[in-house]
């Protein structure tokens, strides 16, 4: 059994820390976004009394991100709601917000998880008193006799976080911020069990399934098996590899064989940096600056900077529009892990030996600049 006592505490300390907000938010990954929401059907509802809960990527801290199957829950309590939980991008890392029960829907990111939570609100079903109707226009129902139908627009975009690059723009409504100051309540033994069960099962791992997870959906929490349960159709047609979403590898430690993949900096604590593995992520290069000088020496120096500076310019848009056309192409092959390992090790070197000729060229160029007219006296 793996041992993570350090990143446990240090999460702890994390979430202690932060602000008492609607739910928590826990620090989990830095430039790395979630894959996009898999295509999957809904099972059949049990029965009455029981809500969707969507399906998400959550995050373990050694293998990357994980599905957890959409479910069907028993309500804790009459008038009760859920709100999904979503993945925002905040300050430079993502964070995951909890979801949680409440008198009302509050802001789950915009996300369109489907099945009634298509981004704001919650178009699955309502309360009418003590007894909740089911709208079987975005609902499998069979068994239940409190239903209706009410036609849904439905935008499948499979994007599952809000903000950052090519993340969902939607910020909260007056109605959700006032949700978000409800009492809620957090999520139920059989949700918590529910994420444990999917933790452990491997197929459940994007780096197994590549964004297809075998279980997709289940009738009830943490029955991974046996009837009804749902497989995914399909990985969303945007899907691609790690990687290849914001530049940046799965946070791991790394292992012999696997390269010097970059460690994130989780929270307030400030790691070592890394080496970048991607010349997208490398500081961008100080122009050169021109102090003065008229002489014919100084002026050929000027232009030599220049032309030093575009040429190394040109030289990483070409390395990096070469590594995103490769991460598109290894990304249609559905890749191994270890292919995928193998090319991030391809561009790691690339990137570090790019990094190392610029800044011998810029070195030598200081060599060639031209010396000050001695003073005369007077």
């Amino acid at each position: 059994m793996r041992k993570k006592p350090l990143v446990r505490l240090l999460l702890s300390i994390l979430m202690m820390a932060l602000p008492a907000i609607s739910s928590a938010a826990i620090i989990f990954s830095i430039g790395f976004a979630p894959p996009p929401l898999p295509i999957y059907e809904q099972p059949v509802c049990p029965g009455d009394g029981y809500i969707w809960t969507p399906g998400y990527w959550a995050y373990d801290d050694v293998d990357g991100y994980f599905w957890v199957p959409g479910t069907w829950v028993l309500i804790p309590e009459p008038g009760l709601l859920w709100t999904p939980g979503y993945w925002g991008w905040d300050g430079g890392f993502f964070v995951f917000h909890e979801g949680y029960w409440g008198p009302h829907v509050g802001f789950y990111g915009g996300i369109n998880y489907g099945f009634g939570y298509v981004g704001v609100g919650y178009e699955g079903g309502y309360w009418d008193h003590d007894r909740f109707f089911y709208n079987r226009s975005v609902n499998h129902i069979d068994y239940v006799t409190n239903v209706y139908n009410k036609t849904v627009v439905v935008n499948n975009t499979y994007v599952s976080y809000n903000g950052g690059a090519g993340g969902i723009t939607a910020r909260p409504t007056a109605q959700e911020e006032a949700a978000m100051r409800d009492r809620h309540i957090p999520p139920s033994a059989v949700q918590v069990q529910h994420r444990q069960t999917a933790s452990t099962n491997r197929q459940l791992f994007e780096s197994v399934n590549h964004g297809k997870p075998a279980i997709a959906a289940t009738p009830r929490p943490a029955e991974f098996s046996g009837h009804g349960v749902v497989a995914a159709k399909a990985a969303a047609r945007n899907y691609a590899p790690p990687t290849a979403r914001g530049g940046a590898a799965p946070a791991r430690v790394p292992e012999a064989g696997r390269g010097n993949a970059p460690e994130p900096t989780r929270g307030n604590a400030t790691e070592r940096s890394a080496p970048a593995v991607h010349a997208n992520q490398l500081p961008p290069l100080n122009r050169p600056t021109y102090p003065g000088g008229n002489s014919k020496a100084e002026k050929q120096y000027q232009q030599q900077q220049e032309k030093l500076y575009n040429k190394q310019q040109q030289e990483r848009q070409k390395l990096e529009q070469q590594q995103e056309q490769e991460h598109q192409k290894l990304a249609r092959s559905n890749p191994t892990p270890q292919r995928q390992q193998q090319l991030e090790q391809k561009h790691q070197q690339q990137t570090q030996q790019m990094q190392q000729r610029h800044a011998a060229e810029q070195q030598r160029m200081q060599t060639r600049a031209p010396q000050p007219a001695p003073e005369r006296r007077r």
